[in-house]
């Protein structure tokens, strides 16, 4: 094996063992193989540094974690794959400002949803994909996130000076509410529609054929803002009722949770 050579700054030589040798450059020991230290030097020429990349309507040169903003969504799953998470980061020079953290599938999910919208706020990107976020989903969900945040590729790349503290529960709309659509359907009996964006699915219309012309639906986020005003629980359930598609022309109705 070829000696191990250590200079020290004046690349005097200090200590000589087996197979490298180590040259101090500064505060930091760089470790070189002896075929790179017998090699002459050549100049590196031209180097343009950082490809720009779109963010808040700016063409920034990222070098530093500072210098990344952009408000994006990501989805992630756990290995098992029986649980989601998509989540949304509003970033400012670095920082998470805002995290919204939307989960399904999983019941122990809806806690590291809660401590991941603890944790997230305050850190810097890279502190928060090598953060324990306590879910794979999340933690996946944060890595596409980086992901699309360092190439450029956020949901606010061409929006001037971003999106502001607050979009995420924009994303929620008026009821403050996650729009999940729930549907669940077996050869023997058909579909049943459970719960979709506009709410809790109370009864399916069906047609002459037995197939689904429309249901009626009860807006829980509507609902409870009503009941907060000071509506009674009946006058706030009829009030947040609707219904979609050709309900009035249904030969009958069916509970979709029970029939």
């Amino acid at each position: 094996m070829p000696p191990l050579f250590i200079y020290n700054n004046n690349s005097e030589t200090l200590f000589h063992s087996t197979n490298k040798f180590l040259e101090r450059k500064g505060e930091i020991d760089m470790i070189y193989s002896t075929e790179i230290k017998n090699m002459c030097s050549v100049h590196q020429g031209v180097h343009h540094g950082a490809a720009p990349i779109p963010e808040e309507a700016k063409w920034v040169s990222s070098k530093e974690i500072k210098d990344i903003s952009g408000y994006t969504h990501g989805i992630g799953w756990c290995a098992p794959q029986q649980g989601a998470c998509k989540l949304s980061l509003n970033v400012k020079d670095g920082i998470i400002q805002e995290a919204l953290v939307e989960t399904i599938g999983c019941s122990g999910m809806t806690h590291s949803a809660a401590m991941a919208s603890e944790i997230l706020p305050g850190l810097t990107i890279l502190e928060a994909l090598n953060t324990d976020l306590v879910c794979d989903a999340i933690n996946t969900a944060m890595r596409e996130l980086f992901l699309q945040i360092v190439y450029g590729r956020t949901q606010s790349a061409f929006s001037e000076d971003g999106l502001q503290i607050g979009a995420g529960l924009e994303d929620l709309g008026k009821g403050a509410r996650s729009m999940v659509g729930t549907t669940y359907g077996t050869l023997a009996k058909g579909p049943r529609y459970l719960e979709l964006t506009d709410g809790y699915i109370t009864d399916l219309a069906i047609d002459e054929n037995d197939e689904i012309i429309g249901y009626k639906f009860v807006n829980f986020g509507k609902m409870m803002d009503f009941i907060k005003k000071g509506d009674d629980a009946a006058t706030a359930l009829q009030k947040a009722s609707g219904k979609y598609g050709r309900v009035d022309d249904a030969v009958k109705f069916i509970d979709p949770r029970k029939e």
